[in-house]
């Protein structure tokens, strides 16, 4: 008894590709699903035909969109099927969205706030200091060997953009195009999201880090965050003080 409860401990730790495929990928059932929209699978390219749509992770099942009748009175295109990975599939739970473009927005957004900590390794961190970090040893050895890996797979999968979507010879427009934010090799569905990322992985004062985006422009976002970061236990008139010194330059 006490060999088969140790045994079950162990399987439990180990990593998701250690457990037994054909079981941890069962389709999850959704009896909300109204069958009857009659969903047509979008186009799926030869080199993607086992791939999560949302972030290059194995394809586990399908995923229905829009779910039901009332969902679709206010959907754009017509109802389709995607290739869906199992954590994208209990993330999308949550989820809503007049369109599948609007969805992804908002699953990404899930998505990057669960790996948060694993994208702040790349904010914190080059490849090049995690490995001569001096760690050997000692109780960080498994993260200087490890991090990077897991912050390139976190950024990979937010920044997987999908393909293009057509079904049936017909193409869903993407109506996000142009709207994201791409910031040091991570791509957010929009400034918004940026800013919550680095004010959450720094603690940085979210108002005074749009007011230094607002005199600084976006395009010195690097140097916004600087400055937030300088000034972080900045009283409010000292931040006031440091946005008129810098809109005087």
């Amino acid at each position: 008894m006490f060999e088969k409860k140790k045994q079950s401990a162990v399987i439990h730790k180990n990593n998701i590709s250690t457990v037994d495929t054909e079981q941890y990928y069962q389709p999850i059932d959704d009896e909300r699903i109204d069958h009857s929209l009659n969903h047509q699978q979008i186009d799926i390219p030869f080199h993607f035909r086992h791939t999560c749509w949302f972030c290059s992770e194995p394809a586990a099942q399908d995923l229905y969109f829009p779910k039901t009748k009332k969902a679709m009175e206010y959907c754009t295109h017509r109802a389709i099927s995607l290739p869906i990975c199992r954590e994208c599939k209990v993330i999308s739970n949550g989820i809503r969205g007049d369109n599948i473009w609007q969805y992804r927005e908002a699953l990404k957004k899930s998505l990057a706030n669960k790996y948060q900590k694993h994208l702040a390794i790349g904010k914190n961190w080059t490849k090049e200091e995690l490995e001569n970090a001096g760690f050997e040893g000692g109780n960080f050895e498994g993260f200087a060997k490890s991090g990077w890996f897991m912050f390139e797979v976190a950024r990979d999968r937010v920044n997987f953009a999908g393909w293009p979507l057509w079904c049936h010879g017909e193409q869903i427009e993407d109506i996000t195009a142009g709207k994201q934010f791409v910031f040091d090799g991570v791509t957010y569905s929009d400034i918004n999201q940026a800013v919550d990322f680095y004010v959450k992985s720094f603690a940085l004062k979210r108002t005074f880090l749009l007011e230094l985006i607002d005199v600084l422009g976006i395009d010195r976002f690097s140097d916004a965050i600087r400055y937030a970061r300088i000034h972080v236990a900045a009283s409010v008139r000292e931040q006031r003080q440091i946005l008129e010194d810098l809109s005087e330059r």
